[in-house]
This record gives C-alpha cells, sequence and structure tokens, in this order.
C-alpha cells in the first residue's frame, strides 16, 4: 500500500476515531428519522427548545450524583410538558412559548453552572466532546438509538397523520394527546443520546437538516425517511473523515456537510420545479394539401 493510502485510511486504524464513526453514526440515524417528521410538522423549534432546555437537568443530575442523561431526560420533558400546559391554557401562540421556556430554563442552568464546582467542561456540553467518548457512552447512545428506530418502526404510520392531520387522527380514534407526547418524549431522548457527540447546540442541526434535505429530493414520505437516515449517515461519517484532515472537530465539519447538502438540494430541486414547469414545445402539423 502507498504511503498516501495509507495517510488516507489513518482515521480508520486510531481507536479514538473507530469510536468517533461509532457514535456519529448512532446519533444521526435516530435524529435524522426525527428530523423528517419535525420538518413535517413545523417542530424546528421544539427540537431547539429541548436541546437547550436539558442543561439544568445536567446540572442537577451532576449534583445528586445519578446519569446525565436522565437529568438531561427529566428536564426536557419538563420543558416539553410546560410548552404543552402553557400553549393549552394561555392565548399565546406554540413558538413563542417554546421561546419563554427552552430560554428560561437555559439560563437557568446557566446560572447553576457557574456556581458548582465541576470538572466537566462548558464546552462539550454545549458543542460535544465526540473524539473524546468511552465505550460506555457508545453503548449508552446505541440503547437510546436502538429505542428510539423501534419506536418510530411501529408507529410511523400514527406519528405521520398527527404530523399532517392531527383532527384526522383524532377523528378516528388515535390517541392524539398520547401520540403527541409520546413524540416528543422519544425526541428528547434522541436529544440525550446526542449530547456526548455533539451538544446542546449541534443537536438541533442533527434533528433538521437531514429531513430538511429529503423533502426538497423526495414526495414519498417513505423515500424521505430513507433519504433523510442515507444523508444523515454519510455526512456523519464524511464529516468525521474530514475533520481529521482539517484538524477541526467533527461535530460542526459534520454541520457543515449537512448545509452544504442542502444547498446543493435546494438548487436541484429549484430546477427541477422550473422543468416540469416549462411548457411542452407544440408538434408542427403540416396542413393537408
Amino acid at each position: 500500500m502507498s504511503e498516501f493510502a495509507q495517510a488516507m485510511a489513518l482515521p480508520f486504524a486510531l481507536p479514538f476515531m473507530q469510536q468517533a464513526f461509532v457514535i456519529a453514526c448512532l446519533v444521526a440515524i435516530p435524529a435524522s428519522l426525527l428530523s423528517c417528521y419535525l420538518v413535517l410538522k413545523g417542530w424546528s423549534l421544539m427540537g431547539d427548545a429541548i436541546s437547550h432546555a436539558v442543561l439544568p437537568g445536567i446540572v442537577l443530575a451532576y449534583v445528586a450524583g445519578v446519569p446525565l442523561a436522565i437529568g438531561a431526560f427529566g428536564a426536557g420533558m419538563t420543558c416539553a410538558l410546560a410548552t404543552g400546559y402553557l400553549k393549552e391554557n394561555s392565548r399565546i401562540k406554540e413558538d413563542t412559548v417554546m421561546g419563554v421556556v427552552f430560554s428560561g430554563m437555559f439560563g437557568l442552568g446557566i446560572v447553576l453552572y457557574t456556581k458548582i464546582t465541576t470538572d466537566v467542561h462548558l464546552d462539550h456540553i454545549l458543542f460535544g466532546n465526540m473524539l473524546g467518548v468511552s465505550w460506555f457512552d457508545i453503548a449508552e447512545t446505541g440503547v437510546i438509538a436502538v429505542a428510539v428506530v423501534s419506536v418510530v418502526a411501529v408507529k410511523w404510520r400514527d406519528f405521520l397523520l398527527h404530523s399532517f392531520d392531527p383532527q384526522q387522527a383524532q377523528a378516528i380514534g388515535l390517541p392524539v394527546r398520547l401520540i403527541h407526547y409520546g413524540l416528543l418524549c422519544i425526541l428528547s431522548l434522541a436529544i440525550v443520546g446526542a449530547l456526548k457527540a455533539v451538544g446542546i447546540i449541534l443537536a438541533i442541526a442533527m434533528l433538521v437538516a437531514p429531513g430538511a434535505i429529503a423533502f426538497l429530493l423526495t414526495s414519498r414520505f417513505e423515500t424521505m425517511l430513507v433519504t433523510s437516515l442515507v444523508i444523515a449517515v454519510v455526512c456523519s461519517v464524511a464529516g468525521v473523515y474530514s475533520s481529521f484532515f482539517l484538524d477541526s472537530a467533527p461535530a460542526p465539519t459534520i454541520v457543515l456537510l449537512m448545509t452544504a447538502v442542502f444547498i446543493v438540494a435546494f438548487f436541484v430541486a429549484r430546477r427541477r420545479v422550473r422543468l416540469r414547469s416549462r411548457p411542452e414545445p407544440q408538434t408542427t402539423r403540416l396542413s393537408h394539401l
């Protein structure tokens, strides 16, 4: 094998890079599936709200000596339930309620973090530490990924109908409230699974970009799910691989790749619309003599 080939294959031979590849895929798979529902339902801000709201839960879990994932999940569900309660009992729109709740909880988390002494670096909470994960972290993320994917595989049609038309879902007898909070629950789980790899701030990109790209490129929901998953996994692997040679953090590199793919998909979809709207050339008919 030539020196160039050896250099190109080096990231796959290093243990910490192998762990980064694995956890990047484990984060990408559930996030890409949920991304389709968030895009269709207009819940992109909900993912942003929950990802920011988990910070006080992380701090309190550290103080209590319990796994950080438990505190993060509890805070995420508190944000989701508080948002639902305030929306149902006030005239304020849902996006406004989400903005108030997640900014308040994020501010609370920052205040709590500054008041305790901890060896957990704030940058790792906000932006993740994909190159520093352990196999225990990977196993934890893997369990969460399996749980989220299993629920989506069983209930994907119910989630789809609830995203498009909640009134129709209720009319045919589906438990709309249970589906609503179940979707929020697995969304919180997916964010908890992504925390150690991509952090609070970048988790929202993983939950929005794949679905948005697939929405531009496909017209059937089943195809959208598969396209979103493939895009997320490919961008995650390529982002981790590229970050090794660029000497950059893997998570932001993944997000940049997804942004670039989104831009390409936007122009592809725009060109496709133009071609469809272009009138067909009329055939010239010869008059009979």
